[in-house]
């Protein structure tokens, strides 16, 4: 079936393009936790002054990677709904969760309850909803996937740019816990009335004048249940790389602002540039999922990891203004390009059958480099008194995704069909 569907009374070839950008201003609400830096300060102000509850580095980074984690975790576990009970109803839900999330997070009185209701409730609730745009794009553009999906995941990226500025200014005049509620609120509105246009094609449905093209021999997509996918040593290298990437990539994300005060940059102005590093966080999503179009998802992963490699390397041993900057936009930038480059290679080493469980599955290597990245950040800046120890570990796991990536990222051989 093709080029007779309307989206939005145009053809779909065209109004596809409006549900990337839905997804893409529901992906920027979403990713407002990639502005966690900015709260840290004013939160430990809070705690400690106002609570009489003194804080540590690493209890302070924890509610960051809480609700990373269980948006990892929700990812899969919601996968198969996505298609049963359609899109639209699954980000309505998502959303609601995270702005309760959000909301609840106003009314807290200890660090624990911070964990609960920001991390594990709003979490959840973004692993609910992030999937959905992902999925809807990917099932949209099977002639231009990659581009579509880095698009759609601009919004989580560049959400940073946006919500940095904008929580920098409410928690000046309004405080704190006043701009979780105020950001909680409008989630809830937005997220709601842009999931209502959200759905799939009809099954089939692919762009007028597009034939997919003829595969290489031994490179065919296979068609895989998870269950199937999991038995795959292609599985396993995207999974070990996906991870590699997260990791560098949150733990850099999780200290932007203090590292850039350790550098001699003036607080505003390390708050600012949490803003411009997010702008390469996003554009590295477009980006790499082009280059994964053109290029096959091993070489673009290839990519990233020397791009990693040298970031760290410049940062540990030059540990200067214009390096810090330069260094921190490349790893966002690198992140933001494997929250591409990992969609896109599931889709094309295992098929759509099951996409969504097999990236939700995939996605759990995001959820573990949530975990370990920002809590290495801060076992390091506990131990040695400095965030500038993270880079060496960061450069000799580039070193490994890079091999990783080499040995390991090929599609899966195809024997008939492995859909089960």
């Amino acid at each position: 079936m093709s080029g007779n569907q309307n989206l939005f009374g145009m053809p779909a070839e065209r109004g596809r393009w409006l549900l990337v950008v839905i997804g893409l201003i529901i992906n920027l609400c979403l990713g407002t936790i990639y502005s966690w830096s900015v709260f840290v300060g004013p939160l430990t102000t809070y705690f400690t002054t106002e609570l009489g509850q003194p804080v540590t580095a690493n209890e302070m980074l924890m509610p960051f990677s809480v609700f990373l984690a269980f948006f990892a975790i929700a990812m899969p576990l919601t996968g198969k709904y996505i298609e049963t009970l359609g899109p639209r109803r699954i980000t309505i839900a998502g959303g609601l969760l995270t702005g309760l999330g959000w909301l609840l997070a106003s009314t807290v009185t200890s660090v624990w309850m911070l964990y609960i209701v920001y991390g594990i409730i709003g979490g959840i609730g973004v692993g609910i909803a992030y999937g959905v745009p992902v999925a809807v794009a990917a099932q949209w553009f099977p002639d231009r996937r990659g581009t579509a999906v880095g698009l759609t995941l601009l919004g989580f990226g560049f959400s940073a740019f946006v919500t940095a500025n904008i929580a920098g200014y409410l928690i000046d005049a309004i405080g704190v816990m006043n701009t979780f509620r105020t950001f909680g609120i409008v989630f809830i509105v937005l997220i709601v009335l842009l999931a209502v246009p959200l759905r799939f094609p009809a099954p089939g449905w692919k762009p007028a004048g597009w034939t997919p093209p003829t595969p290489e021999k031994g490179q065919e997509t296979c068609e895989c249940h998870w269950s199937a996918m999991i038995r795959t040593p292609a599985f396993y290298g995207l999974w070990s790389c996906y991870f590699i990437g997260c990791l560098a990539g949150l733990m850099a994300i999780s200290i932007a602002k203090p590292v850039g005060t350790e550098a001699g940059i003036e607080a505003g102005l390390a708050t600012l540039l949490v803003g411009f590093f997010a702008i390469f966080n996003g554009v590295g999503r477009p980006i790499f999922g082009a280059l994964t179009d053109r290029f096959k998802p091993r070489n673009t992963a290839l990519v990233s990891f020397v791009l990693i490699a040298a970031a760290s390397v410049a940062l540990w041993q030059v540990p200067a203004v214009p390096v810090y900057i330069i260094g921190f936009a490349i790893l966002w930038g690198c992140l933001g390009g494997w929250l591409a480059i990992a969609p896109t290679a599931t889709a094309s080493y295992f098929g759509m059958c099951d996409y969504s469980r097999c990236y939700g599955i995939v996605f759990l290597a995001y959820g573990a480099g949530a975990i370990a990245g920002p809590q290495l950040a801060g076992f390091i800046k506990t131990s040695t008194g400095t965030y500038m120890g993270v880079f060496p570990y960061v450069f000799v796991l580039a070193l490994l995704g890079f091999t990783l990536a080499l040995i390991l990222m090929k599609p899966p051989k195809v024997k008939g069909t492995v859909a089960s």
